[in-house]
């Protein structure tokens, strides 16, 4: 069996590529390869190999006098801004020796230069090379630039993110028509599962290409040969383009181990990425603390209580945050692993034996308490490695998983998350009783603007309809609701005439109206809002704007009931209640995994097999005809999972208890673009430019 070990080791493999270059060099790191670093052992690193410094990739930034040599790691193509900032930097220095580090191929770099001729050696490189010793200002200084494609952060030994990815996300029906809009009318495509990668922008092929090609350097580098499937036209175009891949052909004919890849598209199951059902304290953690700045996954973790510094309303002292990336520790590494894998209780209650066996450990006096786990237990528990400088260095990693825990715990904004629980329980026993008219009315009593802080009990605030109080949603809450509402929408009732279609438009109608209201009161915009409008602050905020940025809302809302339409087996994720048991959400991957293991290998028309080679199409035509074993997603031990637009906790858990239920003997490495928290969906749905991502150029 192919242990999945060689795997989780390849990102840091990659990132070995690059430290062999850092000796006595100032490194500067675009933000997507430092949140890849971070997890791969983070800045220490870099240093422990030989760095000056480790700076950010901004024109802002520069060498000193006395730092001949530079490294430049970046997730982007050589051209462009990318360019323009090397050739910043480069200019304020006095470096002698450069090396560029770029996580995207040569062969993308050909493409992204309308040169589809194959040549020899590398050119795009070469000619960078001379550029190069152009800005430094004599061409007899040394400068190199290659690939490393450093692109996977090893989250657990479960979970590969691509964080160079985080904003790739599957295509919806504004974008087709998008692309319908350039095209002549008797070549226009009817669904996104005919779009083919030659009628997507070249920035989003560029980004397709890159992933593929990442993909494709991990099983080189594991000497691999893939079956490809997919499920969703996204999915389809990835892993067409990895079956596809000139480097992949000639491995596949002699690569000694075998697995198979199944991408699926996030947009096939919305409901679980916009719910909060998951019962994962690791959902909590995302959701309700700040991510760290230039990270997707990671948050900042308060330190403040390990100090003897004083937070007052005006002044935050400057200490530096915790995190969840453990990579120095072992034992913290595998706390994190439990955090992330096991249901809330579970995983509290290990945080809390793991911060009571690191104080017996360094003989600190702790006072042992069963039963429920509190925050303030919790913290009581850290504050006692306060003066200790030796124990607070050797535990350091559990004690911050320990406080972003509590923190999560005390939040003031967590009651939303069990509110939110309640109201999609509610909203889904009413989608099999209901038409979506009526189910879509309940959420309007939620629709009311929320108190100003400091108002909360005055006789305007009641009389004026707005809510208060923690656990009220707010419209970044409001607007996950929607979506898992909407992704639901196909489950209702069917309207039974036209004057309950015209029921449906007027509700919707004051929902926009009311949203619209929702989003004008509020004291701040949140990031997600500040995005949704384009305005940076409340002032900048009109009553107009916000009623077209909802409006859009609602274009985009209407159409995610059909991701599922192309569908003929696996096209709901919703058992309606039959009078005995209550209605459920059934989640999409646990469909796919049921497929997958059952042991009598049914052909599920709804995964296709995504085939490279002749003899692949030949089998698969004559399947038609005679019987012939068509490559099956159960063929080999090893199966990758490949999420477009993102994972949660609580699927990771899931697909954990599925294997070991349905097939122990096979390994599952989950592949992904982000770990998700509910309200990332609204920003992927509703803020992204799904069909032009930023290449850098």
């Amino acid at each position: 069996m192919l242990p999945t070990e060689g795997f989780t080791r390849f990102p840091g493999q990659m990132w070995d590529k690059v430290l062999s270059k850092v000796k006595k060099a100032v490194v500067f790191m675009d933000d997507k390869c430092a949140e890849s670093l971070h997890w791969n052992g983070g800045a220490s690193i870099v240093f422990e190999a030989g760095a000056r410094n480790l700076k950010q990739f901004s024109s802002f930034e520069a060498g000193g006098e006395n730092e001949p040599k530079a490294v430049f790691v970046v997730s982007t193509l050589l051209k462009g801004r990318t360019a323009d900032i090397i050739q910043d930097i480069v200019g304020l220095s006095h470096f002698q020796y450069c090396v560029v580090f770029t996580t995207v191929a040569h062969s993308i770099h050909l493409l992204a230069n309308n040169v589809t001729a194959e040549l020899e050696g590398n050119p795009v490189f070469e000619q960078f090379e001379d550029k190069l010793c152009e800005w430094m200002g004599d061409m007899n200084y040394t400068a190199e630039v290659m690939h490393a494609p450093v692109v996977f952060a090893p989250i657990s030994p479960q979970l590969l993110l691509a964080p160079t990815f985080a904003h790739l996300f599957p295509l919806l029906p504004p974008d087709l028509e998008t692309i319908n809009i350039k095209r002549p009318e008797k070549k226009r495509f009817g669904s996104l599962t005919d779009v083919d990668m030659h009628s997507l922008t070249p920035e989003l092929q560029i980004e397709i290409k890159s992933l593929a090609s990442a993909v494709n350097s991990m099983f080189e580098s594991t000497s691999t040969r893939e079956e490809s499937f997919a499920l969703g036209p996204m999915s389809r175009l990835i892993a067409g383009e990895l079956a596809n891949h000139p480097q992949a052909k000639n491995r596949r004919k002699t690569a000694p181990n075998k697995a198979s890849i199944v991408f699926i598209d996030r947009t096939l199951d919305l409901t679980g990425a916009a719910g909060h059902h998951g019962d994962s304290l690791v959902e909590k953690i995302l959701t309700v603390m700040q991510p760290l700045p230039g990270h997707t996954t990671d948050v900042l973790v308060d330190m403040l209580e390990l100090t003897n510094q004083q937070r007052t309303p005006d002044s935050q002292p400057t200490l530096a945050p915790g995190c969840l990336a453990q990579t120095q520790s072992s034992t913290a590494r595998l706390l994190w692993e439990t955090m992330l894998a096991s249901k809330q209780k579970e995983a509290v209650m290990e945080v809390r034996r793991q911060l009571v066996e690191a104080a017996s450990k360094e003989n600190l006096p702790i006072k042992m308490s069963l039963g429920r786990v509190t925050p303030e237990q919790l913290c009581s528990y850290v504050q006692l490695f306060k003066s200790n400088w030796g124990a607070l260095e050797s535990h350091c990693g559990v004690i911050q998983l320990g406080l972003a825990t509590a923190h999560t715990l005390r939040h003031p904004t967590l009651p939303r998350w069990d509110a939110c629980l309640a109201f999609e329980r509610l909203l889904l026993q009413a989608l099999g009783h209901s038409d979506f008219a009526g189910v879509l009315r309940q959420l309007l009593p939620l629709m009311k603007p929320r108190a100003a802080k400091g108002e909360e009990g005055s006789s305007s605030e009641s009389s004026s309809g707005s809510r208060s109080g923690e656990d009220e949603c707010g419209p970044d809450e409001l607007l996950v609701l929607l979506v898992y509402l909407y992704s639901l929408a196909g489950e209702a009732q069917p309207a039974d005439d036209d004057d309950d279609e015209e029921e449906e438009e007027k509700v919707e109608r004051e929902l926009i109206g009311a949203l619209t209201l929702v989003i004008t009161r509020e004291t701040e915009l949140s990031p997600l809002l500040q995005k949704l409008t384009g305005c940076g602050s409340i002032e900048e905020l009109t009553m107009e704007r916000a009623h077209t940025a909802v409006e859009g809302v609602f274009d985009t809302l209407r159409e995610l009931s059909h991701a599922r339409d192309h569908l003929k087996q696996l096209n709901s994720v919703y058992t309606a209640s039959d009078g005995v048991h209550q209605a459920t959400y059934r989640p999409f991957l646990r469909q796919v995994l049921e497929e997958i293991f059952h042991p009598d290998r049914p052909e599920c028309p709804d995964i296709e097999h995504m085939s490279g080679s002749l003899t692949d199409m030949l089998k698969t035509g004559f399947s038609m005809f005679m019987k012939v074993s068509r490559p099956h997603p159960s063929d080999h031990a090893l199966l990758f999972l490949f999420l477009v637009g993102g994972v949660t906790p609580s699927e990771l858990r899931l697909i954990r208890e599925l294997v070991s239920t349905h097939k122990p003997g096979t390994q599952v490495l989950v592949l992904s673009t982000r770990l998700l928290r509910p309200t990332d969906v609204p920003e992927l749905l509703f803020t992204t430019q799904r069909l032009v991502p930023d290449i850098g150029v």
